[in-house]
Order: structure tokens, then C-alpha cells, then sequence
């Protein structure tokens, strides 16, 4: 989502100027920075910073931390003070993330976040004798219980232990253990292919198990691609009752809500909600989340006062209340103000404390343009050779490690020598929207 003038005053700045009608905000956005693959988008936003010297910054948690290092945000304690603003009712593990990165001290507010849970079909437990999974579950044991479920059937009638909306690959499910380990690929620190471990190892062995054991959603059509929204609600294994665990967001519930509205034959059931999957040696943590805005005061800007009206009111109860009836960017950050959707209380949204791994952070910038094209089709054939049983697991993450670290020397050394031959244009221009800058964005605010 783009930091673009109509998106801000539609989210924010029409209903901040109807409380505030002698501030004056002025969008400035960073959708004209435009970088080739080979430009810094980084380097590009900080230049872009320094020229239009914005009061407000709207920053992604990987810049978040790196501003505070040098020194170009504004320190919140003394405004929260002053004003004996109440962050109280704030998601104190939301707050404490943004206090680590910060060493201790909170640099910037975020008005929404998003988390995963583990969802459950509670009448599919109760009809097959399985004991309902518990807060701080792992996936050994969400992969032991799936395992409980029938396996008969015909694919599109039958009921499945585990799975996914548009099923779950081998692969998908074992990256999906992984990240709850905060394991990564690959190291873009060192610019190695980390596969090869034993805790990858471990990860893929879980997961071939769990696909082996027949219990794991995987339609062979690769589930739904387009239709009507009755046509999607259906195709959906866990909103029709056919599937007993998802892993998913606060939308399923109201997924669930529109379905009953919409389909005539649709069938309800009792959900219920779980913390987790955790990492067993941190069952009281989640990695699995996401902070989509972040809104900061510049270091030197010359309004600070207007600037932190704005980030008191979008981070307030009264503006948590007015979006909690659409929740169209994530859930509140406010706790107590939206407590349930169609009757399933969103409490265990905000149970985990949050683990920002930053040795589990890949830094995109730094991936040749051309290694996923290049990469993909060797894990797509490794992993297809380790479930025909014609290679082990070991095996096949060896030579995914050994031929991609191949295909990612080269796409680094022929970046490196593009850029040598490119050297000394250090320029960005205007022009079209790029994936990197989707998150920050950049507000003049003045009274």
C-alpha cells in the first residue's frame, strides 16, 4: 500500500482535519522515487528525506530501527509525558518491539499490526475424539493432532487435518516451520545459501511427514484462481467446514461472517482460536506478525507539536473506534476497543509477547534481480526428487544449497560489474511505483 495523498486522507487526514482544522498537512510522497535494480532505494528515500524535510515519517520496521541509529527521529517519552498521553491501553508487546529497537526508548507509534493464530474447527475435534489444540502450540504438535484426522475420501468432499486456503506445498509448509524458528535461506549478511542445516533439515523432515501422512491440504488444481465470491467461499476447505486447523488472520473470522450471509446451504460451526505456533524454546513469543504503518516525528522538524497532535489522535481510542468497523489495515494496536468478531473474542491476538528477529531479516536490496527466476526451478525439482523418494531430504537441500549458491555468485558478480561500468550515476528519479518503497511515505504538517 503506497504512501499516496488520496490513500492518506482517506485512512487518516480527513478525519485528523475535522478535529484539527487549523493544522495543514501536506502528503509528500515517496511513490515518485523511482530505482532501477541496481540503484539504493535506501540511500534514495534518505536523499528524498533530506530535501523535502517532512514532519511526519511513515516508516517500515526495517527503517524504523536504522533512523534511530542515526539519529533522524524524534524521542517520544518527553511528548508522552508532557501531555500524560496514555499509551496504556496500547499492545504493551507492540510496545516493547518498538522500545528494542529503539534501546529502551519509543521513537515511533504504529495504529495497527497484523498476527497469525491457529484456527480450529471445534466440531470436527469433538466428532473425531481429538483434544483441541492449546495456546503456545508447536507445529510438532499441530502436525501430531492433524494427524488424527480421517484421510479417506474423495479430494473435494473429504476432511483434512491441516492446511491452507490454497494448499500447502512441501515446501510452503516447510518454510512456514522454519519462520517460526526464525530460520532463513539464505544470509544476505555473507550472501550464503543457508539450507543445508540441521535445523532446515528438521523443518523439511516435519513437513514430508505431515504431506506423506495424507493430512495435509494440497488440491492437486491448486485451489481457487478466479470466480465469483461464492465460488471462493466454497473452495475454501476450512471456512466450509472440511478442514480442522488454518493458520490465519483476524479476516478469516469475518470470511466466516460474510460466508453465513452469503452461501443459502452454509453450514456454521464452532471456531475457536489458539496462540501459535511458537518456537518450543520460546513458547510465550510469536515471529508471526507484521507492522504495516509506522508513523514517526522527524529529528529537526520545525513543527513538532502539530506533528504530534497527528500521531496522538491516529494512535487514540477515538480513531481506534471509528476504524474499528472496517479494520481495513490490520488489527487495532489499541487494546479493549474491538474485542470480538461474529462472537470469537480477539484476546488471543494480543497474547505472545512479539520476537523481531533481525538475523532472520532478509535485505532484498542486496538479491540480484535475476537469482529467484533462476533459483526456483532447483528447488522445484530437488523437492519433487525427495518426495518421489528418489533423493533424501539431505540431499536435496545439498545440491539446492550447492546450485543455488552458484546461480547467487554470479548474480552478484555480474551486479558488481554492471555497477563498476555504471559507476558514478548516483541519481533517482520520478517515475513508476517499485516494490521496495511500498511502506514508507513522508507528511509536512504545519499550523
Amino acid at each position: 500500500m503506497y504512501m499516496e495523498e488520496s490513500y492518506f486522507f482517506r485512512q487518516y487526514g480527513d478525519l485528523f482535519m475535522m478535529q484539527h482544522p487549523n493544522i495543514d498537512i501536506e502528503v509528500v510522497s515517496t511513490n515518485s522515487i523511482h530505482t532501477g535494480e541496481d540503484q539504493d532505494y535506501d540511500k534514495a528515500l534518505a536523499d528524498f528525506i533530506e530535501k523535502e524535510q517532512p514532519d511526519v515519517i511513515r516508516l517500515s520496521m526495517d527503517n524504523y530501527e536504522k533512523y534511530i541509529e542515526e539519529g533522524k527521529l524524534l524521542e517520544l517519552g518527553t511528548l508522552i509525558e508532557r501531555d500524560k498521553y496514555d499509551i496504556g491501553s496500547i499492545y504493551p508487546a507492540l510496545l516493547d518491539i518498538l522500545k528494542e529497537q529503539g534501546g529502551g526508548k519509543l521513537y515511533g507509534l504504529a495504529p495497527f499490526f497484523f498476527a497469525n493464530v491457529l484456527f480450529y474447527n471445534a466440531d470436527l475435534f469433538a466428532k473425531y475424539g481429538v483434544e483441541v489444540p492449546h495456546d503456545g502450540v508447536t507445529w510438532q504438535e499441530i502436525i501430531d493432532t492433524a494427524r488424527q484426522f480421517p484421510t479417506e475420501g474423495d479430494e473435494k468432499t473429504r476432511v483434512y487435518g491441516f492446511g491452507s486456503d490454497h494448499g500447502m506445498s512441501l515446501e510452503d509448509l516447510a518454510s512456514s516451520i522454519a519462520s517460526t524458528q526464525g530460520l532463513k535461506y539464505l544470509n544476505t549478511d555473507k550472501m550464503k545459501i543457508t539450507l543445508n542445516t540441521d535445523s532446515w533439515k528438521q523443518a523439511y523432515k516435519l513437513a514430508m511427514e505431515a504431506i506423506d501422512s495424507g493430512t495435509i491440504y494440497n488440491p492437486q488444481d491448486g485451489g481457487f484462481r478466479s470466480g465469483t465470491m461464492t465460488e471462493y467461499y466454497q473452495s475454501r476447505a476450512f471456512l466450509m467446514g472440511r478442514m480442522a486447523m488454518e493458520i490465519d488472520g483476524f479476516y478469516l473470522l469475518r470470511n466466516m461472517k460474510e460466508a453465513r450471509n452469503t452461501l443459502k446451504d452454509y453450514k456454521p460451526f464452532q471456531v475457536g482460536l489458539v496462540a501459535g505456533p511458537v518456537d518450543p524454546f520460546e513458547p510465550d513469543k510469536t515471529r508471526n506478525f507484521y507492522i504495516n504503518e509506522l508513523f514517526a516525528i522527524r529529528a529537526n522538524s520545525s513543527n513538532v507539536d502539530a506533528a504530534w497532535e497527528f500521531l496522538k489522535f491516529v494512535n487514540g481510542e477515538q480513531f481506534a473506534k471509528i476504524k474499528s468497523r472496517s479494520l481495513n489495515n490490520g488489527l487495532l494496536s489499541r487494546m479493549g476497543i474491538l474485542e470480538e468478531i461474529g462472537g470469537v473474542s480477539l484476546d488471543v491476538f494480543y497474547k505472545l509477547q512479539l520476537k523481531l528477529d533481525r538475523t532472520s531479516t532478509l535485505d532484498h536490496n542486496k538479491i540480484p534481480g535475476d537469482f529467484y527466476p533462476q533459483y526456483q526451478p532447483i528447488v522445484d525439482r530437488e523437492l519433487k526428487l525427495a518426495e518421489e523418494k528418489k533423493k533424501s531430504i539431505e540431499e536435496a537441500l545439498q545440491t539446492i544449497e550447492e546450485e543455488g549458491q552458484a546461480v547467487l555468485d554470479k548474480g552478484v558478480n555480474d551486479r558488481a560489474s554492471k555497477k563498476d561500468g555504471d559507476q558514478g550515476d548516483d541519481s533517482f528519479e520520478e517515475g513508476e511505483d517499485t516494490a521496495n518503497n511500498s511502506y514508507d511515505g513522508a507528511l509536512i504538517i504545519s499550523e
